[in-house]
């Protein structure tokens, strides 16, 4: 099974709003397919969650030292990648389009040998996985009614976040988190501040009693608390917060996440499959983190085809029990047959059938793909 050919396809027409200072708007391409196509009619899909113009130019450098080899040597191809990157941007879009294709990898490796994608990250620990319903925070009435909604539709677990968390006054962070936890009653709820966006203005003293805060709510965890760069933050931060620090959504390459680690920043470590180098290097980053002590829980505000991506993720890793699920998105919701149904427990039974075990729907590809014949073989 040799590569022959990868074929991106960009998203348009539904993109969420994402909290950013420039908001994204529904034609905004912030999420790119890539389809891995081999000489034996085999395709594999992945996903990156970056614009696919930005994907193509770095194919453009990547493709060449794959296409022709075996589909089959995941690990090896990947790291060829993340190693022929090292003087044209490594760590930025040429591993977010690495991502992409290690993903589909994963899932060509699965096909040809009949296996779900988790068994062959080295086993599966579990069948079903808990989504957390993903939610941007809005005024308190707004917000409210969503998240009652989510509960009726039998989500068990929460995160909000974003919006004016940080950026207003400590009034308004507690109000909000008050009135997320009267919507969800006991559920599990966790609290994303956004430090990733440009010029977040929240400080150490400010994320200090902010924790002190969300713990009288018993939030499951505070998230991107500071600038994503401020390891020594982080640490201060998880020395004093009786709530689990969390973080590491926009770091990629194993080897940036290592000092989080080394260092003791997170109590819970948020790689991004789509972003940060693929299944192979979130596998080695879970554990890395096992080995300290540290959870992974990943980061996936993304696509249907990141959600399969990460459920297989969560059912390889021991103690990887949560992934997050974007509530309302398109891209999610439509992008595969048949879609993703919550059972009795507000679980996720994880794909049994070989590689991510998901196949594209061609009406939502002809709805919202750049190019929505990209996966069909040759």
């Amino acid at each position: 099974m040799k590569i022959t050919r990868i074929d991106t396809c960009g998203l348009r027409g539904a993109t969420p709003e994402g909290g950013w200072s420039n908001e994204l708007r529904p034609d905004d391409v912030v999420h790119t397919l890539v389809a891995v196509h081999t000489d034996t009619g085999h395709v594999g899909i992945g996903s990156a969650f970056t614009s696919e113009g930005l994907i193509r130019a770095a194919l453009d450098l990547l493709a060449p030292q794959i296409v022709g080899q075996s589909a089959l040597e995941v690990e090896r191809l990947t790291e060829t990648l993340h190693q022929s990157a090292f003087w044209m941007g490594r760590g930025g879009t040429l591993t977010h389009a690495t991502s992409a294709i290690d993903i589909a990898l994963w899932d060509l490796a699965g096909q040809a040998l009949g296996q779900p994608v988790g068994r062959l990250l080295g086993g599966r620990y579990r069948e079903r996985v808990r989504p957390y319903a993903s939610v941007l925070m809005d005024e308190a009435p707004v917000m409210s009614e969503n998240l009652t909604d989510l509960v009726e539709q039998g989500f068990s677990a929460f995160k909000i976040g974003w919006w004016k968390f940080g950026r207003v006054d400590f009034s308004t962070d507690e109000r909000t988190v008050a009135a997320a936890r009267a919507a969800v009653g006991d559920r599990l709820l966790a609290v994303d501040a956004g430090g990733s966006e440009a010029f977040f203005p929240g400080t150490l003293s400010w994320a200090k009693r902010t924790a002190d805060m969300l713990a009288d709510y018993e939030v499951a965890w505070f998230e991107e608390a500071l600038d994503p760069d401020d390891i020594d933050g982080f640490v201060a931060l998880r020395a004093h917060s009786r709530v689990p620090i969390s973080g590491g959504e926009v770091l990629t390459r194993r080897q940036s996440f290592a000092p989080y680690l080394d260092a003791g920043a997170f109590d819970i470590v948020q790689p991004d499959t789509t972003k940060g180098g693929g299944l192979s290097e979130s596998r080695r980053i879970g554990w890395a983190a096992q080995d300290r002590g540290i959870r992974l829980v990943p980061h996936g505000w993304n696509t249907a085809v990141g959600l399969a991506a990460d459920l297989h993720l969560a059912s390889a890793l021991s103690g990887t029990d949560l992934v997050e699920y974007k509530t309302g998105a398109a891209y999610i919701d439509e992008l595969v047959v048949g879609g993703w149904e919550l059972d009795t427990d507000g679980l996720l039974t994880v794909p049994d059938r070989p590689g991510l075990g998901t196949a594209l729907c061609p009406e939502a590809l002809n709805r919202y793909g750049t190019n929505p014949t990209f996966a069909a073989a040759a």
